[in-house]
């Protein structure tokens, strides 16, 4: 289930995200960026990020915050979860904390070593609600946050973000210069501090997530090469490398060996054991 925030959230928070797994064999998960920063929290059983070493399962945080991502990670579960997910705006965590995003680029961070104790509150409220209750909660939560802060000048980033977004992501950087009127230099600097990536780097993730919907809703008569065309890539073994460099796999294997659960978490089969 996918709830859109309220207007005075929506400037930092895209959507938030319920999901239910009720699969108690183990279940394997493949997350991979979209754009956005997340904050995930699990509230019936913690997933799992691997086995070290010594085949000692390590446990991820029962609630933790993902930045934006260089691939992909797998995380497993080997019981029934609940995760909700609040999906932030591409800028929108830069915005909320003040902490600049490079700061979270590929990592996951157990939220209270990010938030203050009042989120450790939040979980245990969550964990005995039910969903339209847990709403009412994230958008009390996130709503006591930006009253605390003083909004920060966003301008060149929004603008910026209109402009990769419009273009779904195909662009060159000497074009979102001349639209903006900023140099490329400044861009990079500012867009690694709101959004953990470079200007470049986040259109390309914004063009993968455009041919994704664009495969998602194929006619079925309609090849690959054409999608392929169609978000912007020069050819189908330049779209092969770079979507299997965020995803680890093929859009074949997304397309017939994959559960789609959001648009950046979706599930392998058949799923692996440890």
């Amino acid at each position: 289930m996918q709830v859109s925030p309220p207007k005075e959230l929506s400037p930092y928070i895209k959507h938030y995200l319920f999901l239910d797994n009720t699969e108690t064999a183990a279940q394997k998960f493949r997350l991979f960026s979209d754009g956005n920063t997340g904050l995930v929290f699990s509230v019936k059983s913690k997933l799992i990020s691997g086995i070290n070493k010594s085949d000692i399962k390590e446990y991820l945080p029962a609630s933790f915050l993902y930045g934006q991502l260089n691939g992909f990670k797998d995380l497993y579960s080997e019981n029934e979860i609940t995760l909700i997910i609040v999906v932030f705006q591409p800028n929108g965590i830069h915005q909320l904390l003040g902490i600049p995003a490079y700061e979270f680029h590929n990592s996951i961070i157990p939220v209270e070593d990010v938030f203050d104790q009042k989120i450790m509150a939040l979980q245990e409220k969550l964990l005995q609600q039910n969903n339209p209750a847990r709403v009412e909660l994230l958008n009390h939560f996130f709503s006591s946050l930006i009253n605390a802060k003083p909004a920060s000048n966003q301008f060149i980033i929004d603008h910026a973000l209109n402009f990769i977004i419009a273009n779904k992501g195909h662009f060159a950087i000497k074009q979102l210069v001349e639209y903006t009127g900023y140099t490329e230099r400044h861009l990079e600097r500012k867009f690694k501090e709101s959004i953990g990536l470079n200007p470049k780097k986040f259109g390309n993730v914004v063009r993968l997530h455009y041919f994704l919907k664009l495969l998602n809703d194929k006619p079925d008569k309609t090849n690959l090469t054409t999608i392929c065309y169609d978000a912007g890539f020069s050819d189908q073994s330049h779209l092969i490398k770079e979507f299997k460099k965020h995803t680890g796999i093929t859009p074949t294997e997304y397309l017939n060996n994959t559960g789609k659960l959001t648009n950046n978490l979706i599930k392998r089969f058949p799923s692996s054991s440890f």
